[in-house]
């Protein structure tokens, strides 16, 4: 089914700027995320993202690492934005999330950021995806708003740690096609513990019950790729850490036993999860198979699992090149 993206719409009754202009009174005193900081960011004040007005593009690439549905045969056209609301021990995109300083370097104008928007689609990607948006939710709409004007067309991916501010969520209900959210944790003491946030749980489920709203529980397609819908992923953590039964059962009871999840077994120590010996190991193949009977406990039979062995295949460097932190050209070509 050919859609025409939500935001084309938004963009031609002006609906969109008016959005434009609510986010960027967010700014002034910051509420991007439910860390609600407060500071203002248009004048060099500094919350716990280490994000100022600007946003930092950290890399841009066509992608062939996400789910096929997503990366098609063109691959998704991914934009990495540095540094993050979370401060998760076992990040895998580390360099980029954590290293505040370098990744200010990394700052880019609302039109250059259009313009990479631009660019991925005149590069052929099947659509734009925002890795790690939400403490750069204001600025990001902004960008939509200058690309869409110049000819943007293609659907938006917004693919979040799932700590997003409800309200920030609303002001792009209409904007983004397909949301694609992490749900980390069935727990608030191990969000706490591992990604040094408060009531993690709590929030994510808010969140992710706004964009079931926004978009349901229907995959549409163009082809073989998704143009609109809701994908929720999740991470088998050792130990039983992303309390999996917790994640499942709400998604099932409170959203919809029809909702796809994206399982992953790619799990690796990186990053600071040395310092706890509960992380410091890959998963077992018997805690992802638990994982797998939970989804059925609880009739969630819609999406993909990966295979054990993905963690070899996941693993960015994005300080070894920026330009292709995932290896794709090996990946095209091998």
């Amino acid at each position: 089914m050919k859609l025409i993206s939500s935001y084309i719409r938004l963009l031609k009754n002006s609906e969109l700027e008016k959005r434009v202009k609510i986010a960027s009174d967010v700014l002034k005193s910051c509420k991007s995320c439910p860390r609600n900081c407060e500071v203002d960011r248009t004048n060099g004040e500094y919350g716990i993202c280490q994000s100022l007005e600007l946003p930092i593009v950290s890399s841009y690439t066509a992608h062939y690492g996400e789910e096929p549905i997503l990366s098609g045969s063109r691959g998704a056209g991914n934009i990495f934005f540095g540094n993050c609301n979370l401060r998760c021990m076992f990040c895998q995109n580390y360099e980029i999330s954590q290293n505040w300083k370098v990744e200010r370097q990394h700052e880019v104008s609302f039109d250059r950021l259009a313009d990479i928007m631009i660019e991925l689609q005149n590069r052929n990607c099947h659509n734009i995806g925002l890795v790690s948006p939400t403490h750069f939710s204001a600025q990001i709409l902004k960008s939509i708003y200058i690309a869409a004007s110049r000819g943007l067309n293609l659907p938006i991916i917004y693919n979040t740690n799932g700590y997003d501010s409800v309200e920030m969520l609303k002001l792009y209900d209409g904007v983004i096609d397909i949301y694609l959210p992490d749900l980390k944790y069935g727990s608030n003491e191990y969000g706490k513990t591992y990604s040094k946030v408060d009531n993690y749980f709590d929030h994510a489920k808010n969140a992710i019950k706004e964009m079931f709203n926004q978009v349901g529980d229907e995959l549409i397609y163009d082809g073989d790729v998704v143009v609109r819908g809701l994908i929720i992923r999740h991470l088998v953590l050792p130990n039983g850490l992303a309390e999996s039964e917790k994640v499942f059962q709400f998604i099932a009871k409170e959203l919809s036993p029809n909702v796809h999840i994206s399982l992953m077994s790619q799990y690796f120590p990186t990053n600071k999860s040395h310092k706890d010996i509960l992380i410091d190991r890959p998963i077992r193949a018997s805690e992802y198979d638990k994982a797998l009977a939970l989804m059925d406990k609880y009739g969630l039979h819609k999406g993909w699992f990966q295979a054990m062995e993905s963690h070899d295949y996941y693993k960015p460097y994005f300080n070894a090149d920026r330009e292709d932190p995932f290896n794709n050209k090996v990946i095209l070509n091998g």
